[in-house]
């Protein structure tokens, strides 16, 4: 059996870098598409049912895995003989996404003074801005990763029309619950923070919950699927509903 090349070999996925002194990333792509995503995230939760001898944390990011191992108990080859084995078990780009995933429909407001560039969004996408709405809201978006800030969670992937770039500038501040699109992706703010995202819609879902046994609210591969609302409804929901109205239930 020939190991999956490394970092020199710009042939091949998925590939095998080591990350400092105790830490290798899997990587699937050099760019993000639905089939690394799911290869990530499918190769993840094998790595952790597998259970490899050593193996301390697991993550993902868009297109791969990260794990951080336990000098005192393997070494890098070991590491790196059990990686590549397991890669060689399944077809990751093709694999079913991981079970206990969950699907929550969340409640956003779009456009109005609250979410102030949801009009050159969709003018930039080619759409009106109700169907902008429309296709924001029309299926469930993947949470891709969790970065940035706690929680914060990067969803997509939006269709071709989406593939609309970052400001050249900064917005100086958007709120805790905004709704950002750029790059065929949407980002759901878990603080208060600059971004160079367009603010489109905005949401109550708290994201990070750090008094709860789990403080992030999404987790990778779970769906979530927006629902428009009214301003006078979002502010309904803002001031009695602790989860920003926010359902879920088991995804398929």
């Amino acid at each position: 059996m020939t190991p999956f090349p490394d970092i020199a070999d710009t042939l091949h996925w998925p590939r095998v870098h080591t990350i400092g002194v105790d830490g290798m990333l899997v990587c699937f792509s050099d760019r993000l598409d639905e089939a690394a995503n799911r290869a990530a995230l499918a190769f993840r939760k094998a790595l952790e049912d597998a259970d490899l001898q050593g193996v301390l944390e697991t993550s993902t990011s868009l297109a791969s895995v990260y794990l951080r191992f336990d000098l005192r108990m393997t070494d890098h080859a070991a590491m790196r003989a059990a990686l590549d084995a397991l890669l060689h078990e399944d077809d990751w780009y093709m694999a079913t996404l991981p079970t206990g995933r969950t699907l929550w429909h969340v409640p956003a407001v779009f456009g109005t003074e609250l979410a102030p560039q949801l009009d050159e969004a969709a003018a930039m996408a080619g759409l009106s801005p109700d169907q902008a709405i429309s296709a924001l809201c029309a299926e469930p978006l993947r949470v891709q990763a969790i970065g940035f800030a706690p929680g914060q969670p990067y969803l997509g992937q939006l269709p071709p029309e989406w593939d609309i770039p970052r400001q050249t500038g900064l917005t100086p501040q958007v709120p805790e619950g905004a709704l950002a699109v750029a790059i065929r992706q949407m980002v759901l703010f878990s603080v208060s923070t600059p971004t160079g995202w367009r603010h489109v819609g905005q949401t109550a879902l708290p994201l990070f919950r750090p008094d709860q046994p789990e403080p992030f609210t999404l987790r990778p591969g779970d769906d979530v699927q927006f629902v428009a609302v009214t301003r006078e409804e979002f502010e309904n929901i803002r001031r009695n509903d602790t989860l920003g109205g926010a359902t879920s239930q088991m995804a398929d």
